[in-house]
């Protein structure tokens, strides 16, 4: 699960934000691997070096799509990065590291308990 660390480098926070946006765009407009449909890329975590990012992703839909949508980010990761060399200003670019967000699960967790404990009351028909 993603994390905000708020004693993260104003650096490392700006490269995270331009790798999710840059990330994010080539999903949508260059690669058409059919694993990675469905897929967001949710945040990015840049090291203080800038030599690893970890990526953040969830996939909509059914839960055993996760693991192919792994699979398709690991085995579409050189042509990110490659793509990435060239898009951005960086000297180095980060090895990328995917790693499935489960925040929206315990988001939707958190919720369904609540909706349990507090029923919704039935609004009154005039």
């Amino acid at each position: 699960m993603m994390q905000l660390n708020r004693s993260r480098p104003k650096r490392n926070i700006q490269v995270g934000v331009l790798l999710q946006k840059e990330i994010s765009e080539l999903l949508l407009r260059k690669i058409k691997d059919p694993r990675l449909e469905m897929i967001t890329i949710t945040g990015v975590e840049v090291s203080p070096d800038l030599k690893l990012a970890r990526v953040y992703f969830t996939r909509f839909g059914a839960p055993s799509g996760i693991q192919q949508g792994l699979e398709g980010l690991q085995s579409a990761s050189g042509f990110i990065k490659r793509e990435l060399g060239m898009r951005m200003k960086l000297r180095y670019v980060p090895e990328l590291e995917f790693v499935h967000d489960t925040s929206f699960e315990y988001g939707d967790r958190i919720e369904s308990l609540l909706k349990e404990l507090f029923p919704a009351k039935e609004p009154i028909e005039s």
